[in-house]
């Protein structure tokens, strides 16, 4: 069983941080690793021709193993995931009179580059809202995907969870109907990946993105992505040299290469091989396969518990946990109750959350003790005081 693992972190005690989803704090032992990166470079020649290449292939297998793929060769290393969709996007063919799957008030990362496409392919996207009906938003919602892919549909694009209220989707339902009309489905991790359990080989998602300085616990400017048997001949968005047949060759880098090397290596970004962010995330991602994401999942599950129905009490709707994570969930405010209201309460007792459209998103971690929660319970009965 997963303890409190506040130890780990350097958060400041007069705030209590419910914000992970706008960005992890540093674990101590990923900022010692940082350190330690940054001064490696005082000395240059230290670094080995051999360590362009066993840093990004650490990170892979880590991550490989962390949402359960077969091996590393799956595996890119992005800067972000608008470059992981933009990647997506160069190598699935949308024809005209198709259709794009997105959902409506879903992260801007994944639904640019897809109103690009449909411009520029004359197609449709079909923006997928929540039902006015029923009470599980995950089912409704999930159902109301569902019945918008078609056969004329070429790419469903979407989170695993909603970014705003941690809405839990079934992935793998929505995968298996894609799949059964040829589309592909492109999963946003960004959210949960790292936090909440994930299978690639359960889902079977086309293509999995991820930023790492969420739940990932890494730097900000380095992310990771899955790519299946879809993308195995892609083009990558950036022609670099590092991810050509022979560059370990330093010396006959000039004999230029036609062939990529084996695998998602096509994919990765110019200057993979950062040697001040990698051995970040490299650290993170031990981390958080030490812990493992359904322990996370416990731990957050126990400290939620009684403070749930103090929340429903005061007004505040909260989803069951069977439609979402325990990581990441959205307060819908009662009705009448102005949020200014409620963010002034929440700067008047110190708690950090976020306000996305119209949710208070409450984003917990391993780092937050029950004290934290009472903290924000004080908050919500605060603004409706005001």
């Amino acid at each position: 069983m997963l303890t409190c693992q506040s130890d780990s972190f350097s958060l400041d005690p007069a705030v209590h941080y419910l914000n992970c989803a706008y960005m992890s704090p540093l674990p101590l032992r990923v900022e010692e690793a940082g350190i330690r990166a940054i001064r490696a470079k005082r000395n240059p020649a230290l670094i080995q021709q051999s360590d362009f290449f066993s840093g990004p292939q650490s990170v892979k297998r880590l991550f490989a193993q962390l949402i359960g793929a077969e091996n590393a060769s799956s595996i890119s290393l992005l800067p972000s995931v608008s470059y992981g969709i933009a990647t997506a996007a160069k190598n699935v063919p949308v024809r005209k009179g198709q259709n794009i799957v997105l959902l409506h008030e879903q992260f801007p990362s994944n639904v640019y580059t897809w109103q690009r496409v449909a411009s520029d392919a004359r197609v449709a996207i079909r923006t997928v809202k929540l039902p006015s009906s029923g009470t599980n938003r995950s089912r409704a919602w999930t159902d109301a995907i569902l019945e918008q892919i078609d056969s004329d549909t070429a790419v469903v694009a979407m989170p695993i969870v909603h970014w705003t209220d941690g809405t839990l989707f079934d992935v793998a339902a929505i995968g298996r109907k894609a799949h059964k009309f040829g589309a592909a489905l492109i999963l946003d991790g960004t959210q949960s990946v790292g936090a909440l359990p994930f299978d690639v080989q359960e889902v079977r998602p086309d293509a999995l993105i991820v930023g790492g300085y969420k739940w990932l616990m890494g730097p900000y400017s380095c992310g990771l992505a899955y790519w299946g048997d879809r993308f195995a001949n892609g083009v990558p968005l950036e022609e670099n040299w590092i991810n050509r047949l022979g560059s370990e060759n330093f010396a006959g880098l000039v004999d230029y290469q036609a062939g990529y090397e084996l695998g998602a290596t096509r994919f990765d970004v110019g200057e993979k091989s950062n040697f001040a962010l990698l051995p970040m995330l490299n650290e993170a991602l031990c981390m958080l396969l030490e812990w493992g994401p359904q322990n996370i999942q416990n731990y957050l599950s126990n400290l939620l518990q009684p403070w749930e129905d103090s929340s429903r009490n005061l007004g505040f709707q909260l989803g069951p946990s069977s439609s979402r994570g325990s990581h990441l969930f959205g307060l819908h405010l009662p009705p009448n109750l102005d949020v200014e209201r409620v963010k002034n309460a929440l700067i008047s007792k110190s708690v950090s959350v976020s306000v996305r459209g119209k949710a208070i998103r409450v984003a917990p971690h391993v780092y937050n003790t029950s004290e934290d929660m009472q903290a924000l319970v004080d908050a919500l009965e605060v603004s409706l005081t005001y």
